[in-house]
């Protein structure tokens, strides 16, 4: 079994008593009370990259990233230093994150009118999770299309759409771009780690970037360290990068947001 598939067979016992059905009006009531910024304007605001800081505490491919206190401290730095948006993940078994984490931070940066949107970083199959997300503050969830179902990714979507949160589609291959368009996704991300084996390259995005619907908000994901990798990114055609293992340890995140805003 790949290490995508142990991850979801988990992810699925984890959920299943949490379980049940999510009525319209619960969501509806989430994008009512909402004060969250648009993910999406805030990934089509800046004229050069925009940047989706991520706080991860470990992975299974890097091991422990950083040990955190309180994940605000982090998203403190991030926000100061100019991120557009926040990932936050909240996977506890495999990368060391809570959904608290992202309450607290939504509750800083968010609830508070700082505007800063946040995306639910998590293996998401129900909608429940999605009306936790919203619950939590959250102004986007992941689908990660290898993962699921084409069913399970309209599930998804229809719940975010009526959350009012955006949905990142994020992809490894041409079959997976194809049912992502399919989808009609406006967000779609290339993963240049492939999930299976836990390998990174920056090719991954070059290859698929230049493929997107001309309409579609195109991120490279993983493998970014550097403003040189940035900037293979934004030649590829991404607008956006979304970086967690090279900010969270680097010495200035300042710095490194700056360099990759400017790639």
């Amino acid at each position: 079994m790949d290490k995508l598939s142990e991850i979801m067979q988990w992810k699925r016992r984890e959920i299943a008593e949490r379980i049940r059905p999510v009525a319209p009006s619960e969501l509806e009531a989430c994008r009512a009370n909402s004060n969250q910024g648009s993910f999406i304007d805030a990934l089509k605001a800046p004229d050069g990259l925009a940047v989706i800081a991520e706080i991860k505490r470990r992975s299974p491919s890097a091991g422990q990233i950083k040990e955190l206190g309180a994940s605000i401290e982090q998203a403190a730095r991030y926000f100061s230093a100019g991120a557009d948006c926040l990932s936050i993940l909240t996977d506890e078994k495999y990368f060391g994150g809570t959904l608290t984490d992202l309450e607290s931070v939504t509750q800083e940066f968010v609830r508070e009118g700082n505007g800063i949107p946040c995306l639910r970083k998590d293996f998401m199959v129900h909608p429940i999770q999605v009306l936790e997300a919203a619950n939590a503050g959250a102004g986007a969830i992941l689908i990660i299309v290898r993962a699921l179902e084409d069913d399970e990714m309209k599930a998804l979507r229809e719940a975010a759409d009526l959350a009012g949160l955006d949905a990142l589609y994020e992809i490894h291959s041409e079959p997976e771009l194809e049912r992502a368009v399919a989808s009609d996704a406006r967000i779609i991300g290339v993963n240049n780690r492939d999930l299976a084996v836990f390998k990174t390259d920056l090719a991954f995005s070059e290859r698929l970037i230049p493929q997107f619907p001309k309409d579609v908000v195109a991120i490279s994901e993983s493998g970014i360290w550097t403003g040189d990798d940035a900037r293979r990114a934004r030649a590829a055609g991404a607008k956006s990068i979304l970086v967690g293992e090279a900010l969270m340890k680097a010495e200035s995140t300042s710095e490194l947001i700056h360099d990759f805003h400017t790639a």
